[in-house]
């Protein structure tokens, strides 16, 4: 059950104008029964002026019947009437008050040394400051770059936790993306391997027609070796 605004005023109200329980009025106002018990004795919440919770909204006259009736029902509060309605959409870059403004150097400075991969654009939306100011910090540029702190943004109350984390997601997933389409682009169709025969000895080679057969190198003591064998066979 939600939390009530007053609750032990609630509970000197419920003690005061209806008959239900101590537990009743206990569960619904999320104190002890012993507590409700010191209320309606006075030795708990003295001299307290009660709160009606039905002209606040938290309770419904027919809730209080059916708990009148029946000592063992629960009360129940009724649904806001501003639960749905909409937050609407802030465009343009986010308001920063005056006393927080003197911290946006510090916050950039943060984002430029943890998360490069943020772009300026969404550092400007995320904590309302201007794509100058944050190439004045990049660049050294700024008036008062000597004193810069990089200082997380929510500790800085510019932003909130949930804010930067979608933030830092985004980019990081726009990072990996942009990474596995160039390692694609660089590893290019995949090239078939062609293999070349090596060229054929001089040995392998038939002569061509009307050509001469290719003689072998021979020494002189190989050509006068055999030149007296062929005189000798010769007589």
């Amino acid at each position: 059950m939600a939390k009530i605004l007053m609750p032990k005023a609630t509970a000197v109200w419920l003690i005061d104008n209806t008959t239900l329980t101590f537990e009743q009025i206990a569960e619904f106002c999320e104190l002890h029964p012993l507590e409700v018990k010191g209320i309606a004795d006075g030795e708990v919440a003295e001299n307290m002026r009660g709160a009606d919770p039905v002209a606040s909204g938290e309770l419904t006259r027919e809730e209080i019947a059916k708990g009148e009736e029946d000592k063992t029902y629960s009360l129940q509060m009724p649904p806001m009437k501003h639960a749905n309605v909409p937050e609407p959409k802030k465009k343009g870059a986010r308001f920063t008050p005056v006393s927080r403004r003197k911290d946006r150097p510090d916050a950039i400075a943060w984002f430029l040394r943890h998360h490069p991969e943020i772009t300026d654009a969404q550092i400007s939306r995320l904590i309302g400051t201007t794509k100058s100011t944050i190439e004045s910090v990049r660049s050294r540029q700024h008036w008062n770059a000597t004193n810069l702190k990089p200082v997380d943004p929510v500790t800085l109350g510019l932003c909130t936790q949930i804010e930067l984390d979608a933030v830092v997601s985004k980019a990081a997933a726009k990072r990996t993306q942009s990474r596995d389409e160039k390692d694609a682009r660089l590893a290019g169709p995949t090239l078939r391997k062609v293999v070349t025969p090596p060229p054929a000895s001089p040995s392998d080679e038939a002569p061509a027609d009307g050509e001469e057969p290719r003689r072998e190198n021979i020494t002189a003591e190989q050509l006068f070796a055999n030149f007296g064998k062929n005189k000798t066979a010769d007589e």
